[in-house]
């Protein structure tokens, strides 16, 4: 992927964008940063990635395997982020899934910063 624009949004270099923080060379520096990494997670298919970001007291509910298969069978569009306070991040995900389907993944998800780092913690689908 060199060279190529980060699937977050930013217009970025993807080795310079959301790379870093999703192989642990850098960390998210805020709840929006975090989110957007975790959207570039999914098109890449990093579902390790996720479990480890998301917050411990949630874990328990998602699978590894649930997440990548998540990752896997749908196509991710574009990211739209709608709207970002310090521990909040409103977004929409396209993507298409197996059958080729469109759809907008719409969620206001909440966020805690915890011993240095971020951690998704849950949402709200729309």
């Amino acid at each position: 992927m060199i060279n190529a624009i980060c699937h977050c949004g930013l217009n970025k270099r993807f080795q310079d964008c959301c790379e870093p923080i999703i192989k642990g060379d850098q960390k998210a520096t805020t709840a929006e940063a975090l989110m957007r990494s975790r959207y570039t997670a999914y098109v890449t298919h990093n579902a390790d990635y996720l479990l480890a970001t998301t917050h411990s007291s949630q874990r328990k509910f998602h699978s590894r395997d649930e997440i990548l298969n998540w990752a896997i069978s749908n196509q991710w569009q574009q990211l739209d982020v709608i709207n970002a306070t310090e521990t909040t991040v409103e977004f929409k995900a396209y993507y298409r899934d197996s059958q080729n389907l469109k759809h907008i993944h719409h969620e206001f998800s909440k966020f805690i910063f915890e011993n240095g780092n971020w951690f998704y913690v849950d949402g709200v689908i729309y």
